[in-house]
């Protein structure tokens, strides 16, 4: 078995792994948090933190560690257990003479042809299986006219099945939602050719480029890295927040360099006739001609953010629990 390849004829137990050819990521099983079950994973080796980028199996768990790799009669990878039955499969469904599975210094796991080493020909990547974490050189929108791809959180540190959260490109609005049970949270805004309207961090900066690709069949954000010695990831945690963040080695740790969404990121927080400003408490303030309303309700001060007409109509009302005491 090479390095950073698993051919027809091998398999991969539970006690071994393949590095990527630069060592930058490895797959292998591991155990998330304090869980005890076993999963097949991609992680950063190069870094002493062990940070997951990528489960295969995060919806279909083994309990033991006799898990197995191998390519099928049909030349697809698939996970089995103690068993021998399919907890996985990467399902690809175009057959090639000798497919082999490589695991790329992107972070990427691709099946192909062994002679072939073109991208566009692959059979089958993990780039467009996602999970919680966005590598450089994913994309998350409509990838080709047959490949949508989003991603989601995990349920919690110790469970990576799928959470309550996903990050969704608008294919008509040009922009990012994220969701929470498939209702809207928070949105970046349009994009203008440059960013999104409703994202001005998200700035050129020496790290990483990024772009929003919008043609015929192909609406797509994407980002890559300028700089190939750092190493960077955005992740959507359990708690439905955006979170990029930079590898410091001096610390070794991760530091997150923002955290989205804040409070008037959130979708429809003040109301229709409502504004937003994240330094002012209350944040919301009913625009020019438009009234606020407030009402206590025990303890904890609600404000109630009409915002209604002077014309006949009904208001539309939100609530924003402060958090200050009466």
């Amino acid at each position: 078995m090479a390095l950073d390849t698993i051919a027809t004829t091998q398999t991969m137990r539970d006690n071994e792994t393949i590095v990527s050819a630069g060592g930058t990521f490895e797959l292998g099983f591991f155990s998330p948090g304090t869980s005890k079950y076993r999963y097949l994973g991609v992680w950063y080796k190069k870094i002493s933190y062990k940070t997951i980028v990528w489960v295969a199996n995060r919806d279909t768990l083994l309990t033991d560690s006799c898990g197995v790799l191998k390519f099928n009669d049909r030349g697809i990878p698939v996970l089995l257990n103690q068993s021998n039955a399919v907890i996985w499969s990467s399902g690809t469904s175009r057959g090639v003479r000798n497919p082999v599975a490589q695991l790329l210094d992107s972070g990427n796991l691709v099946v192909r042809d062994e002679d072939d080493l073109i991208p566009e020909n692959f059979l089958w990547q993990s780039f467009d299986n996602p999970v919680s974490t966005f590598l450089p050189g994913m994309k998350i929108g409509l990838v080709n006219e047959s490949l949508y791809v989003c991603f989601s959180s995990w349920k919690s540190i110790d469970d990576p099945s799928d959470g309550n959260f996903t990050v969704e490109v608008d294919l008509s609005g040009l922009q990012m939602y994220l969701k929470q049970n498939s209702v809207a949270k928070a949105r970046s805004g349009p994009w203008n050719g440059v960013g999104f309207s409703g994202m001005p961090y998200l700035k050129p900066n020496p790290i990483y480029n990024y772009t929003f690709v919008f043609y015929q069949k192909e609406v797509y954000y994407t980002y890559e890295l300028v700089d190939s010695s750092f190493f960077t990831r955005i992740v959507l945690n359990q708690d439905g927040l955006i979170e990029p963040s930079l590898w410091v080695d001096r610390t070794s740790s991760w530091s997150r360099y923002l955290s989205a969404p804040d409070n008037c990121d959130t979708y429809a927080l003040c109301g229709v006739h409502g504004s937003c400003a994240i330094n002012n408490s209350p944040v919301c303030r009913c625009l020019k001609g438009f009234v606020p309303k407030q009402q206590k309700l025990g303890q904890s001060r609600l404000v109630k953010w009409m915002c209604p007409e002077n014309t006949i109509g009904m208001p539309e009302r939100r609530w924003i629990r402060e958090v200050s005491q009466c």
